[in-house]
């Protein structure tokens, strides 16, 4: 769900309120993963927030991972201050002294959030969805509703998108092959269910083509290089919005949460806390609910949204039947092995 965005500023000047500027090395920057999801924060977040502090708010975004992150720390030469994470590399960085352990008496609003949104490095950005798409014109009569659909390329010719990684195609391609959610971890833990994954992902790989960033499914689907595809719901739904009829299976969709988290010891860190505040307002997640549909932790969000606009999120009642919640701590301790076997298995 992460593609490169080009690096902007925000420059509003205003009153001030809470953090002096003069307190600041540089100008308070905030990282995403670009895109669409981007946008949204900056819609519901950025432009508000520089707007009401009078502070220059500086845009960044990157693909992922925590190697800058670390580097910045370990030269203390820090550039970012807030960043988008993932859980499971927002964990890893938070392990390895990379991230400030967030003081939870800073955050006033953390009684309005799921427990789990609250971690020690991070707070709950929103909960996004791995779930399939497809062309509606090629199967128009008799669509797909499920990953074993997505693996009948007799019935459902034409190919198939899937992101170039283990994580999320694993558990599909097991899914895929009728192992029930609650199951998915237990089967991928052991050597056979590993293996079995990689035979399910075998059969299909010549219709197989990866993608590594968010947008490229719905390009793919738009141009008709693929007729069925993996995606993020938010970046299907911004496709809908542009006109784009492409339909969401939520069956067994793969859900997750990403965090806000601090950069350790970075100067701006009153600065940091405050927009993260600012985020963490349930007025303003409604307002990035309303710009783009993924779900966010705040409790009070889904009582401020009508029922149409509930019905489009990943944590929508129904769609969180056979949904699998991606397992953070699996995938710190397989990840190193799974991503070397992957892609070898790629290149063969």
């Amino acid at each position: 769900m992460m593609n490169l965005l080009t690096k902007t500023s925000l420059m509003f000047m205003l009153g001030t309120c809470g953090w002096s500027a003069t307190a600041q090395a540089r100008d308070l920057t905030v990282v995403g993963f670009g895109g669409s999801l981007q946008q949204a924060f900056d819609t519901a977040y950025f432009k508000p927030f520089a707007a009401a502090r009078g502070h220059h708010l500086i845009q960044d975004s990157y693909d992922g991972g925590i190697a800058k992150q670390k580097s910045m720390v370990e030269s203390s030469a820090i550039t970012w201050d807030l960043v988008q994470m993932d859980e499971n590399e927002m964990a890893a960085a938070c392990d390895q002294g990379v991230l400030e352990v967030l003081d939870r008496k800073k955050l006033p609003n953390a009684n309005e959030y799921v427990p789990q949104a609250i971690a020690k490095c991070g707070v709950g950005a929103f909960v996004w969805s791995e779930v399939m798409s497809y062309d509606p014109k090629k199967f128009a009569s008799n669509p797909p509703q499920s990953w074993a659909d997505f693996w009948n390329v007799q019935k459902y010719p034409g190919k198939r998108g899937l992101r170039k990684q283990p994580r999320m195609t694993l558990e599909i391609a097991l899914m895929a092959d009728g192992v029930a959610p609650p199951d998915v971890y237990k089967v991928l833990a052991t050597r056979a269910g590993q293996d079995r994954a990689f035979r399910k992902l075998a059969e299909i790989k010549p219709q197989i083509q990866w993608w590594d960033t968010g947008a490229q499914p719905l390009e793919w689907l738009a141009s008709g290089t693929v007729s069925m595809t993996a995606a993020y719901n938010g970046r299907v739904s911004a496709a809908q919005k542009e006109g784009r009829p492409f339909p969401i299976v939520w069956r067994n969709q793969l859900f997750s949460m990403d965090y806000w988290t601090i950069i350790k010891g970075t100067p701006n860190k009153a600065g940091a806390y405050d927009l993260l505040n600012f985020t963490m307002d349930s007025a303003n997640e409604k307002k990035f609910v309303e710009t783009i549909p993924y779900g966010v932790a705040n409790r009070q969000v889904a009582s401020m949204i009508p029922a149409s606009l509930l019905s489009q999120l990943p944590t929508a009642p129904d769609h969180m039947q056979n949904a699998l919640l991606l397992d953070t701590n699996f995938w710190l301790d397989h990840e190193e092995e799974l991503v070397a076997r992957f892609n070898k298995w790629v290149a063969q």
